[in-house]
């Protein structure tokens, strides 16, 4: 049976972290497909080399979407400008990677606000225009990180699985509310983050298999559109193993660490990649990512 593909031309999308390198990603494959991407980000530097980037079917809101007036205001950007919207791509996010008990509350609180609290209020405030599209569309970007828990990723482990159990409850009041919600899960996917948390002490767990590429993860969003679906996953194979491993939460702690030399390899491969390519570097003995390394984004996805 041939796959269904659905008319996207003269739809209008929100892509939220849209000047990092997913966000570019799934502006890339919504435009092929005839899509007016409006992209939020808190970078305009980064913003601009995007918009610069993806053409005239891309235009640019500054917002910190922490902030309550700052997303009020891009509400009414969308509103005024557009008058409507018919996709809603929530994939803005951090990760922290200092240890939980070192981190300031501050850091805590806006790490939880930006993955979990802001997407939640947005889609709120932005339910009446996406109810009033034809086929209105939510996708949000959670991570294998919203049905697994690793150590040193409390708190992003926290946002991401509030996220996705949100998410999962609104895509089975889909009916009732008149638009589709769909959750892709990636797992480490190359941008400016992972690059971050390769350097900087992130989980070493997620190298053990090479990073997936931001494209493979667009490719999802657009096949959640064309076959609308609760959730979605890059790697199938990833799935099931997550699901299989949570059957037994008890036994993670004898088996995690079971993986650990695997992982310190795959992390060592990892960095070698992007000294190889110029994206990483020592520098008075500590690494840092080069100016093409952080290119797209400014910590973000």
């Amino acid at each position: 049976m041939a796959k269904s593909v659905q008319n996207l031309r003269g739809w209008v999308a929100l892509i939220t972290g849209g000047a990092g390198g997913l966000g570019r990603a799934i502006a890339a494959r919504l435009i092929e497909r005839g899509v007016h991407c409006v992209l939020a980000d808190v970078n305009p530097v980064a913003l601009e080399q995007a918009v610069h980037a993806l053409g005239p079917q891309a235009s640019a809101q500054v917002v910190d979407l922490t902030s309550e007036a700052a997303r009020e205001g891009l509400v009414r950007a969308v509103q005024q400008q557009w008058g409507r919207l018919d996709l809603l791509v929530n994939n803005a996010g951090i990760v922290g990677t200092t240890h939980f008990e070192q981190r300031s509350q501050a850091s805590i609180r806006g790490e939880m606000e930006l993955n979990l609290m802001a997407p939640l209020l947005l889609t709120h405030r932005l339910l009446p225009l996406l109810q009033r599209a034809p086929s209105g569309r939510v996708v949000s970007i959670v991570s294998l990180g919203g049905m697994f828990p690793l150590p040193e990723s409390t708190v992003y482990s926290a946002s991401k699985f509030g996220l996705r159990g949100a998410m999962l409850c609104l895509g089975l009041d889909g009916d009732r509310l008149g638009v589709k919600f769909s959750v892709v899960n990636p797992s480490a996917t190359e941008t400016p983050m992972l690059m971050r948390e390769a350097i900087h002490g992130g989980n070493k767990l997620q190298f053990m298999d090479p990073p997936q590429t931001p494209d493979e993860v667009a490719r999802q969003v657009l096949c959640c559109l064309d076959e609308p679906c609760l959730e979605r996953f890059v790697r199938t194979s990833e799935s099931w193993t997550v699901r299989l491993a949570m059957l037994l939460p008890n036994l993670l702690g004898k088996a995690l660490p079971l993986f650990q030399r695997s992982a310190e390899r795959g992390h060592q491969r990892y960095l070698a990649t992007l000294v190889e390519r110029g994206l990483v570097r020592q520098h008075n003995g500590q690494w840092e990512l080069t100016a093409d390394g952080a290119a797209s984004s400014n910590a973000a996805r």
